[in-house]
């Protein structure tokens, strides 16, 4: 029973597999028609059709115009960093800076030259809600 089962099963398998590969490559997929680059731009014309917004280029960022090739836009573009600092400014964190006088250690009474040591108010970074500053 387990190895009629068996065999049904791999005739299917098999009959199926060779069903979807009688068809040629050309017929699959055409060579003929036209590119992707006429797609896309018939697509968006038919977008724009009617108004005087300019199709995007291929690689989806709008063409400058032309009179604009000396201006540095660098400082309007955005990134995360950017971002952060200005919607979640920094608050201000204060250091107390203090001095500690030579001394003799409290266990072996060995002397501890003098030295300085600076505390920030806040253990770790604040940040401001946007509006707060």
């Amino acid at each position: 029973m387990r190895a009629t089962a068996a065999k049904i099963s791999i005739i299917a398998l098999i009959s199926l597999l060779s069903a979807c590969s009688y068809q040629t490559k050309d017929e699959l997929l055409p060579q003929t028609g036209p590119t992707m680059e006429e797609v896309y731009r018939n697509h968006q014309n038919s977008l724009v059709s009617g108004t005087q917004r300019k199709p995007l280029s291929i690689s989806g960022i709008r063409e400058r115009p032309t009179g604009y090739e000396d201006i540095d836009l660098a400082g309007y573009t955005r990134d995360a960093n950017t971002e952060i600092e200005q919607q979640f400014p920094r608050l201000p964190n204060s250091t107390l800076v203090m001095y500690v006088y030579p001394h003799l250690s409290t266990d072996s009474r060995l002397p501890v030259p003098g030295y300085s040591t600076a505390f920030p108010f806040y253990v770790r970074p604040e940040y401001a809600m946007p509006g707060e500053m």
